[in-house]
């Protein structure tokens, strides 16, 4: 069966690109902030570029924060791709300012420390033993990065009963979070739509898994 995807229009992010790129692995893909269309979808994709705050900000604009909390609730599927990632942890700090994020898991976005920045262009991954997403992948394979800012420390305790996210490195002058992997929430820091038949192969995986 073809699955339904929306992707969240909530003023930022590479809406068309998403669009095109999850209709080329076979989705029928609806770009809106409808909030019943984003709660029925089988896949919902949240995208983002730009400012953490100002993200945070348009997708609470259209209660983009609680639709994801909901569908999650319900074990609902939900990617996240680059800053739309980024809003999925508890902060964001850019210049100074300190922004709450949609708070799914434990961190905090912050500048990388590289030599350079913005970290552009093609990098490898580490991915971990399981990985769905990054299933039937070679080890060297390359995806699409822009972004000054990501999550350098995994903070999330392990309990009792709890299966533990998967999370995928990547390295730019230091370790930073490049995926996770965590039952219907998923996300990547990379741009799978601007990367290619990796990144079409990404979301190949992404939507296999969708119920």
């Amino acid at each position: 069966m073809v699955k339904k995807v929306t992707v969240l229009d909530y003023g930022s992010g590479n809406l068309r690109s998403a669009e095109r790129a999850l209709a080329r692995v076979g989705a029928e893909v609806t770009v809106t902030s409808d909030y019943t269309a984003a709660m029925e979808a089988d896949g919902l994709v949240v995208p983002g570029v730009g400012a953490f705050a100002a993200c945070m900000a348009g997708l609470r604009g259209v209660r983009g924060d609680q639709i994801i909390d909901r569908r999650l609730a319900a074990g609902r599927p939900v990617l996240g791709i680059c800053v739309g990632m980024q809003i999925l942890f508890g902060t964001g700090v850019e210049h100074g300012v300190v922004t709450e994020g949609c708070g799914e898991w434990p961190g905090t976005v912050e500048r990388l420390e590289a030599p350079v920045l913005p970290h552009m262009g093609w990098n490898t991954v580490a991915a971990p033993e399981g990985s769905v997403l990054f299933g039937g992948m070679d080890p060297g394979t390359r995806f699409y990065f822009v972004h000054s800012y990501g999550v350098r420390s995994w903070d999330m305790p392990v309990g009792d009963g709890f299966t533990p996210p998967l999370v995928t490195w990547s390295e730019h002058g230091t370790p930073f979070v490049a995926a996770v992997e965590n039952g219907p929430l998923s996300a990547t820091q990379f741009h799978p739509e601007k990367s290619g038949d990796a990144g079409a192969q990404l979301l190949a995986n992404w939507l296999g898994g969708l119920g």
